[in-house]
């Protein structure tokens, strides 16, 4: 039994010296990789929701997949720290990008529906007139015409070299783009009618490119030179790649907050716990002694590994995220009350201490289980039903803390009031 209490005293120790190494900033543990992440209304940012139509989709659920991709590939090239790309009610998208300064560009960089077709020369009969070029000093026809095929066949484009001669060292920049299978065959047909004739790239009315045709091209791969730099052929692929978008999706709601806000939150939000926090801990010391001063410490380290999961996992830590935490240690405190009155039961029945420790414990485990069970299943459906991220944030971090909590109440205090009771300082037990 004593073995058992002191193995157990020693995974207690371990795992919380692990956490407290990973809340410590810069540890030797967590080092720069994990670090706590702070939702928009903790650092400021904004939040931009946008919604697919998905009228004449075939498959919604792929298709807003891909949208989000889509989006996911914009993001990423306004260099934001940790955003948040998640979809909502079968349709939205919600775009959340914490520290953002110049919203105004990435609402124009996320948003814009581009729309890429490929043309070939007309005659002003037939074709329409482009006058805004990418490259205002190449030389374009005067007319095009829309052909069938469009950035949704265009499976990928990139940048690389290419020799200008077999032995040539040098080399020069070019895109490479590469067509599915339904715009292999379209290009074919494309490049079959047009040899010695140029094919215009249009993104948004835009000429990006007007390659000539040398030859028929049956495998759905092509290149287009005439990048002056690797630079221009980069930014050539990426302008391709962006394209058109799966399916059409509109700017529907907007949300701002301003880096002072955010900072005046986070700072309200943690007096806010600290407060809670001792406020329960005089509580517990005056009402249940040194009972309640166990119960403060498996407190504590209820905290140290709340943060270390919110790090590790990583939870992005909102104000309703952080209301969750709160609202989870009044109920982690909730199962050291129980217990507490459970064991005052048994002691004034006659039993001896330890005795009275195993018996409060069983017998106050079944409501600490129905409890924390429910509260469990609670934020397991307010997750995974709901698509704001304010709920699903407070739902995530309380559902954290109730687990933990069911550790630390459990195991962390009993496996201390055992240690107690079986040595001198057993008599210094009340509750």
């Amino acid at each position: 039994m004593r073995r058992n209490l002191w193995l157990l005293t020693l995974f207690i120790f371990v795992l919380t010296t692990l956490g407290v190494l990973v809340d410590i900033p810069k540890s030797p543990l967590a080092g720069d990789k994990i670090k706590a992440l702070l939702g928009l209304d903790l650092v400021g940012g904004t939040e931009l929701i946008y919604e697919a139509d998905l009228s004449a989709s075939t498959d919604k659920i792929k298709d807003l997949d891909n949208l989000s991709n889509v989006f996911r590939q914009r993001v990423d090239q306004l260099g934001v720290s940790e955003p948040t790309i998640q979809t909502s009610g079968g349709n939205r998208i919600i775009i959340e990008l914490p520290g953002i300064k110049n919203i105004d560009e990435a609402v124009k960089k996320i948003g814009d529906t581009y729309e890429l077709v490929f043309m070939e020369e007309a005659t002003a009969e037939t074709g329409v007139q482009l006058a805004d070029y990418y490259d205002p000093s190449y030389t374009y026809p005067n007319y095009w015409k829309p052909t069938d095929l469009t950035g949704r066949e265009l499976q990928s484009a990139d940048a690389t070299f290419q020799s200008t001669t077999s032995n040539s060292i040098s080399t020069d920049p070019i895109t490479s783009i590469k067509f599915n299978n339904t715009g292999k065959e379209k290009f074919k047909e494309i490049t079959k009618r047009n040899l010695q004739k140029q094919v215009a790239i249009v993104l948004d009315n835009r000429i990006v490119s007007a390659p000539q045709v040398q030859v028929e091209i049956a495998n759905g791969e092509a290149v287009i030179t005439g990048a002056k730099t690797i630079k221009d052929a980069q930014q050539l692929s990426r302008r391709l790649n962006e394209g058109m978008l799966p399916v059409p999706a509109k700017l529907v709601g907007q949300r701002n907050v301003g880096a002072t806000l955010g900072q005046d939150s986070l700072k309200k939000s943690m007096v806010a716990g600290i407060i809670g926090l001792l406020l329960i801990a005089i509580f517990m010391m005056v009402y249940y002694k040194v009972s309640g001063l166990i119960a403060v410490f498996a407190l504590i380290i209820y905290a140290i590994l709340s943060l270390a999961i919110y790090k590790v996992i990583p939870v992005t830590l909102t104000l309703a995220g952080i209301a969750g935490f709160i609202l989870s240690i009044g109920m982690a405190i909730d199962a050291n009350i129980l217990i507490f009155e459970r064991m005052k039961e048994e002691l004034r029945s006659g039993k001896v201490l330890n005795l009275a420790i195993t018996d409060g414990f069983r017998r106050a485990w079944s409501s600490v289980r129905d409890s924390n069970f429910s509260s469990i299943l609670t934020c397991l459906i307010l997750y995974y039903t709901t698509g704001t991220g304010p709920v699903r944030g407070f739902a995530l971090t309380l559902g954290i803390g109730v687990v933990i909590s069911m550790f630390t109440a459990i195991t962390v205090t009993r496996t201390i009031l055992h240690l107690i009771a079986g040595s001198r300082l057993r008599k210094v037990i009340n509750v």
